[in-house]
């Protein structure tokens, strides 16, 4: 009996389908979203000898080695290489510097005599040849493939056996099956199925560029993130040459990590001090300035809260946090209130800068020190951090890996540290900074004087 073809229209943005078409997306409330596509029956199902189930003990622990891609920033981010068999999705905007770091990997693997297969979905073999020259990149081990049919990628792979397989984008890849466009649903998706099936049934990792939609989101079905073993984004404005390299999902690693990288004309350069470089446009003594220490994976990051206290305005005053959540923010202002800063009349505008987000809780004593700076046009104290968790009575409470965060503040030269009362001690092995222990917002506002 032939296979009966149907058509139904998908929500580009999350997967939801309906037989007739819709303006507005009733599962995640996208408008204009749907688009038709033609489907088969699904498979049926057909039991067939395979693999047995196998008690855990009886498992191999034994941990294969990670490959390397030479990349430090990268790779600490994967939580130390490239796991065999891994799927990894690379995320950012069109422009970022995707492919270039992928590419840049690729000459790493590829120098320490492994094999790399580039599928270059969205580029020709000619391209990606001058973009590579541009970079320096001539090694022979770094196989290049112009195709979009995903099955004739698998089988490349297949057939040579490389060591890593990277794919220029997933969006721009088919499977010849489908009759729907590349990009939609249903076709990244089963490009995705079949990549993942190499890379588990081969042992191989594959990494998937995927592109950046307006509003931030990972272009393709959401489901996507969750068939990948780890997810990195690649940051930046590209009006700036700085881009930080996070890992937002890792299933064999740390999740948070993050790496500061510039745009060069060879490339991307990493940027080992991320700390100073983030602090290197900052310039002291304005009010509504402060530092401090954020907690990024396994380090310990300065970076830079700005605040502006406006006049007051007329209705409604606006409350605008960059980089900080908006609901510590709205917290944080209540708290203030209650300590005898009078805000609830002026507009509001906090800002965490050089790109990074600060969303932890340890970052509230320096979101409050800019305001109540700002606020009264004093500055701060010169060479001061601030770290410290604000509950909603206005106790600072102790906030993890305290020691980290005041060794960085050491090793860049401040010489004060405004901090909980509960991690005071861990400052005894820091001689060369002196810590104000800060027991509520009211004794930060005596101890400031400003």
């Amino acid at each position: 009996m032939a296979s009966r073809l149907t058509a139904v229209f998908a929500c580009q943005a999350c997967g939801a389908t309906s037989p007739k078409w819709l303006g507005r997306c009733p599962e995640c409330g996208e408008w204009n979203s749907f688009v038709e596509e033609t489907r088969g029956p699904a498979p049926r199902a057909v039991p067939s000898g395979g693999a047995a189930a196998v008690s855990i003990a009886a498992l191999d622990a034994e941990e294969k080695p990670r490959l390397a891609t030479g990349l430090g920033g990268l790779d600490r981010v994967l939580g130390g290489g490239l796991v065999p068999g891994s799927v990894i999705l690379l995320g950012g905007e069109p422009g970022i510097g995707k492919s270039t770091l992928l590419l840049q990997a690729g000459r790493g693997l590829a120098g320490r005599g492994r094999d790399v297969l580039y599928a270059s979905a969205e580029e020709s073999s000619a391209q990606v040849r001058l973009r590579g020259g541009r970079l320096g990149i001539r090694e022979e081990r770094l196989l290049v493939l112009a195709e979009t049919d995903v099955s004739r990628i698998v089988a490349e792979a297949e057939s040579r056996a490389p060591a890593v397989v990277v794919i220029d984008s997933v969006q721009a890849v088919r499977e010849p099956s489908l009759a729907s466009a590349p990009g939609t649903v249903s076709q990244v998706r089963a490009a995705a199925a079949e990549l993942v099936r190499l890379a588990k049934s081969h042992g191989v990792p594959v990494l998937l560029v995927g592109h950046v939609t307006k509003d931030g989101s990972l272009a393709g079905p959401k489901s996507l993130e969750h068939l990948v073993d780890a997810v990195v984004s690649i940051e930046g404005d590209r009006g700036s040459s700085r881009r930080l390299l996070r890992a937002t999902k890792n299933r064999f690693g740390p999740v948070d990590e993050i790496a500061l990288y510039e745009m060069t004309g060879d490339g991307l350069a990493e940027l080992p001090d991320a700390s100073a470089t983030l602090l290197a446009e900052r310039r002291p003594g304005l009010a509504g300035s402060a530092v401090t220490a954020a907690r990024e994976g396994s380090r310990s990051v300065l970076v830079e809260i700005q605040a502006l206290v406006g006049a007051a305005a007329a209705g409604s005053p606006r409350r605008v946090g960059i980089g900080v959540d908006g609901g510590r923010l709205a917290l944080l202002l209540a708290v203030l209130e209650g300590a005898g800063l009078p805000l609830s009349s002026r507009e509001i505008f906090v800002s965490c800068t050089g790109g990074i987000e600060v969303t932890e809780p340890a970052g509230d004593l320096a979101i409050v020190a800019a305001l109540v700076s700002s606020a009264r046009a004093r500055p701060l104290p010169d060479g001061a951090v601030f770290f410290g968790e604000i509950g909603l009575l206005g106790e600072v409470r102790r906030v993890p890996a305290a020691s980290g965060r005041l060794k960085e503040a050491a090793a860049l030269g401040f010489g004060a540290v405004y901090m909980p009362a509960g991690n005071a001690g861990e400052a005894a092995a820091f001689p060369d900074l002196r810590a104000i222990p800060v027991h509520r917002v009211a004794d930060l506002l005596g101890a400031l004087k400003v």
